[in-house]
């Protein structure tokens, strides 16, 4: 399961470091309002899939609270039709949907879970709601 705080279920983007660093400061910056994660994890996990209006602790590499986002969508799609309207979403900078396919693609088998074309990709799409000054330092979870 993955840890709660106040609650809400936590986002932790990435790989802890620099990866994590970056995607929370793209999000903080509103630049980043989609990420993608294999269904398999969720049930490796023992976890249900986003709903629209579920607020999610977005955290650092310590688990601390760097934010608040609403979910505003989810889909499941088939990992060779990811739209590159949700791929740009993401916000992290690639260039098409084929440089998107790649670089997750190679994401995931660093990880220990090859995809291929027909892998189930959960696309969850988010709003900030608090971050930065006033959210973060007040430790406001936006409930």
């Amino acid at each position: 399961m993955w840890p709660r705080i106040g609650g809400l279920r936590t986002l932790a983007l990435g790989t802890p470091g620099e990866l994590r660093t970056n995607l929370n400061t793209l999000v903080l910056a509103g630049v980043k309002t989609a990420t993608a994660g294999l269904l398999t994890e969720y049930a490796q996990e023992h976890e249900q899939l986003e709903h629209v209006g579920e607020r999610l602790v977005l955290v650092d590499d310590d688990d601390v609270l760097a934010g608040v986002v609403e979910v505003t969508g989810v889909e499941v799609v088939p990992f060779a039709q990811v739209p590159w309207e949700f791929a740009r979403a993401e916000g992290e900078g690639d260039r098409d949907i084929e440089e998107w396919r790649a670089g997750h693609a190679a994401y995931w088998a660093r990880q220990g879970t090859p995809v291929t074309d027909d892998a189930a990709v959960v696309c969850v799409r988010f709003r900030l709601v608090s971050g930065g000054e006033g959210g973060v330092a007040s430790g406001d979870l936006g409930v």
